[in-house]
């Protein structure tokens, strides 16, 4: 993937809204006939190239990675109704009558208010190169974070900022889910080494702000393929 860090992002006025959709597959699709199978698989995907125009999709799969789910779905576009339109008939199709949603994650992409400079270490949601590993977890902050002040707050977030542009492969998708969901942030990372990304979160995780973190789980953490083949690697 091409080195982003130095390019400044603008959010457009309008939101952003984005969402991770997992899925665990029930066992008894794996012993349908293949000819079942295949429609079901191509059904699937067909309802995601007639959305592309509006609701951009990228698939992931997890299989081995985790037990509770099977392969997600990255989507983000202009209106959260007609994307859950779309989940509706993706659900209804062949193989999505053995899909049962595991995680949902979704939220919107806005300004940030820590930092003036928006690089794809801020927020890379308008980015389309993919690379071969996404992983995805959503967050919340503790009461004691919004009780003290902005000057407060704003000092340990530039120590997080200079952490991440010290890994400037390595770009971000931050959305704010506050209000609308359980958690209060969904933060997804792209990166091409595992081993890379897992010393920037161990560096996030030495600051000070890693004080007010309340929760940061369920991680999801996914190979990138295209829909075809992540459908095709359930069976």
């Amino acid at each position: 993937m091409s080195n982003t860090s130095d390019k400044e992002i603008e959010i457009p006025h309008q939101y952003i809204f984005s969402q991770f959709l997992s899925f665990k597959v029930d066992a008894a699709w794996r012993r349908l006939e293949q000819k079942q199978r295949e429609a079901g698989r191509r059904e699937f995907s067909a309802i995601a190239a007639e959305y592309e125009k509006t609701i951009a999709t990228y698939a992931y799969s997890t299989i081995g990675f985790r037990a509770d789910a099977d392969f997600f779905i990255w989507r983000k576009g202009l209106d959260p109704i007609f994307m859950q339109e779309m989940t509706a008939r993706l659900l209804q199709t062949g193989l999505g009558g053995y899909c049962n949603p595991a995680h949902s994650f979704f939220g919107f992409a806005r300004q940030s208010t820590y930092t003036k400079r928006f690089t794809s270490q801020e927020q890379a949601i308008e980015e389309e190169n993919r690379s071969a590993y996404l992983v995805v977890y959503p967050f919340s902050k503790t009461t004691d974070w919004y009780l003290m002040s902005k000057e407060a707050r704003q000092g340990m977030m530039n120590e997080h900022i200079r952490v991440g542009h010290s890994y400037a492969d390595i770009p971000q998708v931050l959305l704010y889910a506050t209000g609308l969901d359980d958690q209060e942030f969904i933060v997804a990372y792209e990166t091409d080494d595992l081993p890379h990304f897992q010393s920037l979160v161990i560096d996030l995780r030495s600051t000070e702000a890693r004080r007010y973190t309340l929760k940061d789980t369920p991680i999801l953490t996914g190979v990138h393929r295209s829909i075809e083949a992540t459908l095709e690697l359930l069976g």
